[in-house]
């Protein structure tokens, strides 16, 4: 070798040495990286904060498995619902926005309704899916999709279902419409129904009353609840053999009308059947919380168990609290209502690789902060048009110390469009009354003519809303107010760019702003 070839060989070889410094140094860096964690999003229907010993050890209702996910995760005290009824609380989970923002003002979808978020607005699952997730859906869908119909406008169940869940970033999706007690009762996989309807079915008894309707063949109302429990569990158990890590959706018909425990949950809360059904639900979250640790998995995945508004009237909590039950705990009011009892919800999340087991959070959160949370996890900026109502709780799970509030401000939302805010200790509803079905009801506060037209609750000193202070407190009422009123005008409640809501900019649910604002 000639001496001038010595200084290229040499130079050569330090670039080979270099090069395999740096691919080294990427691959460990990559190894120290945490894998993204398996998500598992467990929503329960019309079940009350007082409902799970763990929050209201008072309870008469045996949680077991709920109180032990809580003991090895972390309970939120103070977690909110974005809507006191079904349609709008689904929609803000999954979008990161509040429902009201929608053509949707009040109220809830039916069976035939068209589906209500855009496909081309983001959801927890196209996040998730363009982040390297498979996304699944089994459940209770109540946001509508978009069935076809033949000449005489009655639906034409042989034909494929479109604007489904697929289409807003689920890998699969298997469910059903609605409610239980809101026809046409058949599954839809992948949109397609499993099986042509073959008769028509109606219940009017007490509790498992459900409405006619088109039945599918394979259809049957009490083992929904189990046949999506056994559909989840066999989700994960597949799922945890692959590399890839999944988000399941797992929105439960239950304990909703038809209050439907089976036989062996029959009489075993001593209760009432939704007592029952609550102790079935709290079984089976046991079940697929114990597949998931049986896979292998439980380190790095994480649960949420909420629920979608409060305990519904439907429930006769009358005949629990006569036994000494108290579904909504120590709160005011029920499902549909403003007052706390519509909205504040049970909140638990365990991932034992980053939560610590047994910690409480008391700081105010939303349903609708599920998707900065997500984001942040993957590592994903959410865009402007985004998650407008979507604060990342990642902090709060890691135990960060916050000074003051987490939140602004939190908005509610009642069955008939009413609005509430929060802000600290602090809460203005800017109506007289529950704005649902409690006492006293918007067709009662029409007759009683003397009530005020809006609300003011120091929830430090009376979290059960029985002193109205917006007589005492003008000026903290004109702040509330006029935040709400940004709020809404800007189409966002986080920092960032304003956005439009959809539909027109001023609705009569919106009383106290002009046309002009």
């Amino acid at each position: 070798m000639s001496l001038r070839r010595i200084p290229i060989v040499a130079s050569l070889i330090c670039f080979a040495i270099l090069l395999h410094a740096c691919a080294t140094k990427e691959v460990k860096e990559e190894a120290a990286k945490p894998s993204p964690p398996n998500i598992i999003y467990i929503l329960a229907d019309d079940m009350g904060l007082g409902d799970i010993q763990a929050y209201f050890p008072e309870g008469k209702i045996k949680t077991p498995h709920l109180d032990q996910l809580a003991a090895k995760g972390m309970r939120f005290t103070d977690a909110h619902t974005s809507s006191a009824v079904c349609t709008p609380t689904r929609y803000g989970i999954l979008t990161g926005r509040y429902n009201w923002r929608t053509t949707l003002k009040d109220g809830v979808l039916w069976g035939d309704s068209k589906a209500l978020i855009d496909k081309d607005r983001t959801t927890v699952a196209s996040l998730l899916q363009r982040n390297g997730y498979h996304t699944a859906f089994i459940g209770k869908w109540h946001l509508g999709w978009d069935w076809s119909h033949d000449e005489d406008g009655e639906i034409d169940f042989s034909k494929p279902v479109t604007h489904n869940p697929n289409d807003v970033g689920f890998d699969y999706a298997y469910g059903h419409v609605a409610s239980l007690d809101i026809p046409p009762y058949v599954y839809v996989e992948n949109g397609q129904v499993t099986a042509l309807p073959d008769k028509h079915t109606e219940s009017k008894d007490t509790y498992g009353w459900w409405r006619d309707g088109y039945t599918g063949a394979d259809f049957v109302h009490e083992d929904v609840t189990p046949n999506f429990f056994r559909r989840g569990i066999s989700y994960i158990q597949e799922q945890a053999k692959t590399e890839k890590p999944f988000f399941l959706y797992l929105p439960l018909p239950s304990p909703h009308t038809p209050i439907l425990p089976t036989g062996d949950w029959q009489g075993k809360s001593e209760l009432n059947p939704y007592g029952d059904f609550v102790m079935m639900v709290d079984h089976y979250v046991g079940e697929l919380v114990k597949a998931v640790a049986e896979a292998g998995i439980e380190e790095n995945t994480l649960i949420v168990f909420v629920t979608d508004n409060g305990c519904s009237p439907a429930s006769k909590p009358e005949e629990m609290v006569a036994k000494g039950h108290y579904p909504s705990g120590p709160y005011r009011g029920y499902k549909a209502d403003i007052y706390e009892g519509g909205h504040r919800v049970p909140f638990i999340v365990k991932w034992p690789a980053m939560v610590a087991a047994g910690a409480v959070s008391d700081q105010t959160i939303c349903t609708t902060d599920f998707m900065a949370t997500c984001a942040a996890i993957v590592g994903d900026k959410l865009a402007a048009s985004e998650g407008e109502d979507s604060y990342n709780i990642m902090p709060l799970l890691q135990g960060e110390a916050i000074a003051g509030d987490f939140r602004e401000a939190t908005i509610h939302h009642s069955v008939n469009g009413s609005f509430a805010i929060r802000q600290g200790k602090w809460k203005l509803i800017m109506a007289a009354g529950s704005a649902g079905w409690s006492y006293p009801t918007p067709k009662e506060v029409e007759e009683m003519k003397d009530l005020p037209a809006v609300q003011l609750y120091d929830m430090d000193e009376d979290p059960a809303e029985t002193r109205n202070l917006q007589g005492d407190h003008p000026e903290k009422v004109q702040e509330l107010r006029d935040l709400l009123t940004k709020y809404i005008k800007e189409g966002r409640s986080t920092p960032g760019e304003a956005q439009q809501n959809d539909g027109p900019k001023h609705w009569k649910q919106l009383w106290w702003m002009s046309d002009a604002e």
